[in-house]
């Protein structure tokens, strides 16, 4: 039996998605084996994120300083906001290197089963960012809707769609190449890609 202390390392690491008690505890075994120089620096890396880690004031992204490295890069296109449920979606989507605009995090999706209303999503942020512009005086132009292509994610991007037509802007959303009930942060880049390429408009004839 191991003991207690390698036995809660392996229970947390157990709550960590796509880890269950066996794989953590081969995750374990493997860090025990190799303590003199991977487990070193999983450890200072923790600490290191722990001790640094911030949400972004500007667009909800989770990064080691505010604004986020997104935000401060001076090479994005200020007139387009990506709208994405989490934080996981705007890391999918930005990996695939297809849009050059910012992102904006919503911290979830409309859901009257779990009880989650608009004031409960970063929603009111996001259209002060439409109506106010960027940080530079720049108006928005656009905003992409990348909701997940599940109910709940649909009738979010429906009822911000609505929220939007008061604004002169273009409302975009990913096309649903997606498959029903798939989540940003599992699809591979080549799916991500061709949803991106292929938004189209949302809320106007």
């Amino acid at each position: 039996m191991a003991s207690q202390e390698i036995e809660n390392l392996s229970q947390a690491l157990a709550r960590l998605p796509g880890l269950g008690p066996r794989s953590a505890r081969r995750a374990v075994l493997w860090l025990v084996k190799h303590r003199e120089t991977a487990l070193r620096q999983i450890i200072d890396a923790l600490q290191m994120v722990q001790d640094k880690l911030v949400e972004c004031g500007t667009c909800g992204n989770v990064d080691t300083r505010d604004p986020c490295s997104i935000c401060a890069d001076p090479r994005r296109d200020r007139k387009s906001i990506c709208v994405v449920e989490d934080v996981a979606d705007l890391w999918a989507l930005d990996r695939a290197r297809l849009f050059t605009g910012c992102y904006h995090v919503l911290g979830g999706k409309l859901s009257a089963l779990d009880g989650v209303r608009p004031e409960d999503l970063a929603i009111d942020s996001l259209m002060g960012r439409v109506s106010q512009g960027d940080d530079d005086g720049t108006m928005i132009e656009e905003v992409v809707l990348a909701m997940n292509a599940t109910l709940e994610g649909q009738t979010t991007a429906h009822y911000i769609a609505e929220r939007l037509e008061e604004f002169p802007i273009r409302i975009t959303q990913l096309a649903h190449g997606l498959p029903v009930g798939g989540e940003l942060d599992y699809l591979d880049e080549g799916t991500l890609a061709q949803a991106l390429r292929a938004r189209r408009p949302l809320g106007r004839d």
